[in-house]
């Protein structure tokens, strides 16, 4: 048994140090996971949204990163547009509202569980309003409508299944899959 250590020792070593390396990464990535729940909680009591469902779109908008940039001017945790913000500092009130104001993670969750919430009562008829609201949040209300014909409007796997855009579905499904894990957690 000695000569098996001594002879496979830095295989050992290897392994035992990944091991460590493994930990210390998912200890890092669970830290961040939590690293915005304050703001999230916040901001889901003040606008009614499910706070796992707020987790689970920043987790896929910006993996907690309150510097994030899209590839279409959207910034921030929520990963929201300069319309959406704008329409959301109205209703708030804002004076001297900017944009780039909404790297402000506190802020920026605000915003865009706001808008969320706007999307889910839009779609507050349907079998799975957080469905529909996620593709309007992410697709944009137009496309929502076209993909709502038919046997559409009312069943929310027949809304997935005639998307023409790929990404959007997929968008959705991690999403709620995250949504369901986030909730589980919560118990």
């Amino acid at each position: 048994m000695i000569d098996w250590i001594v002879r496979w020792k830095w295989v050992l070593f290897g392994v035992i140090a990944l091991a460590g390396v493994a930990a210390w990464l998912d200890h890092l990535w669970f830290k961040r996971q939590h690293s915005q729940d304050d703001v999230i909680l916040l901001a889901a009591k003040r606008y009614g949204v499910e706070p796992a469902l707020v987790r689970a779109v920043v987790w896929r908008e910006s993996r907690f990163d309150p510097a994030a940039h899209g590839t279409k001017g959207e910034i921030g945790l929520m990963q929201i547009g300069a319309l959406a913000a704008q329409e959301w500092a109205e209703s708030e009130r804002l004076a001297g509202f900017k944009h780039e104001d909404l790297f402000d993670a506190a802020l920026n969750a605000r915003a865009g569980t706001w808008y969320l919430g706007k999307m889910i009562r839009r779609y507050k008829d349907t079998d799975n309003p957080y469905c529909y609201a996620l593709a309007d949040y992410n697709a944009g209300r137009s496309h929502v409508l076209r993909w709502l014909e038919g046997p559409a409007r009312t069943n929310s796997q027949v809304f997935l299944e005639q998307m023409d855009f790929p990404g959007t579905r997929r968008y959705i499904e991690s999403i709620l899959r995250k949504y369901r894990i986030y909730k589980e957690e919560e118990k």
